[in-house]
C-alpha cells in the first residue's frame, strides 16, 4: 500500500499498528517531512513522490488521506493516483466534505476546497476508476462541528486550531467511541448521508486482453 502525501508518517504509523502484515510505502514531496517520517518509521519504505508527476510504480492499494483538498489541480492528482494504482487494485480517499462547512479551520489548514459526494465520485469516474463505496464520516459529530465553527471568536489571526482538534481527554475518548460506532456501520455496508468527511473507495479495473 502507498500512502500519498504521508507527511511526517502519522497515518502510516496507525496503518502499521492496525495492519502489521501490510507492506507499506509512504510517498511525500517534502524532504523535511520525509526526514521526520524516517525517525518515526525507520523500517518503512519512504520515497520522495509528487502525485502530480507521472508515476513509475503501481501499488495494490493507494491511499490519499486528507491530501486532495490541498491540491489546486485535483484532476491531475487523481490521474496520478490512477497511474499509481495497479490494475485490479484500489484507491482509498478521505477528504473534507460539504462546502457549507467551510470555516477558518479550512483556511488555517490551507484547504482549497471541501467536496460534495457527487463531485468527487464524478471526478474519479472520469479518471477511469469505478467507485465501490462512498460514505460520509464524522456524521454523528456534525452538529457539534457546525456549532463550534459558528461561534464568534474573532478573525483568522486569532484562530487556534488546537481548540478544535485537541479536546479534553475525556471528551476525546467519548468522541472516539462515537467514531468507532460509525466505523462499524461502514464496515457493515452502511453509507452515511452527511458528515464532516467523505470516504471513497474506488477500483481500477483489470486490463482485459483484446480479442483478435
Amino acid at each position: 500500500m502507498l500512502d500519498v502525501g504521508c507527511g511526517t508518517g502519522f497515518v502510516l504509523a496507525g496503518l502499521r499498528e492496525a495492519l502489521p502484515g501490510l507492506r507499506l510505502t509512504g510517498g511525500e514531496p517534502s524532504a523535511d517531512h520525509l526526514a521526520l517520517a524516517r525517525r518515526r518509521l525507520p523500517h518503512v519504505e519512504l520515497i520522495e513522490l509528487d502525485i502530480l508527476e507521472p508515476q513509475r510504480r503501481a501499488f495494490d492499494v493507494v491511499g490519499a488521506f486528507d491530501v486532495l483538498e490541498h491540491i489546486a489541480d485535483d484532476d491531475r492528482a487523481l490521474r496520478g493516483l490512477f497511474d499509481a494504482t495497479a490494475p485490479d487494485g484500489g484507491s482509498i480517499l478521505l477528504v473534507p466534505q460539504h462546502a457549507w462547512l467551510w470555516s477558518r479551520s479550512d483556511v488555517y489548514a490551507r484547504h482549497i476546497r471541501r467536496y460534495s459526494r457527487r463531485e468527487l465520485v464524478s471526478k474519479l469516474e472520469r479518471t477511469g476508476f469505478r467507485v465501490t463505496l462512498a460514505t460520509s464520516f464524522v456524521s454523528a459529530l456534525l452538529p457539534a462541528m457546525l456549532a463550534v465553527r459558528m461561534l464568534p471568536r474573532g478573525g483568522a489571526a486569532s484562530y487556534e486550531l488546537e481548540s478544535e482538534l485537541v479536546p479534553p481527554v475525556l471528551v476525546n475518548r467519548l468522541l472516539e467511541k462515537i467514531l468507532d460506532g460509525e466505523r462499524l456501520l461502514i464496515e457493515r455496508g452502511v453509507s452515511l448521508g452527511v458528515g464532516g468527511s467523505l470516504l471513497v473507495v474506488a477500483r481500477r479495473e483489470p486490463v482485459r486482453p483484446q480479442r483478435r
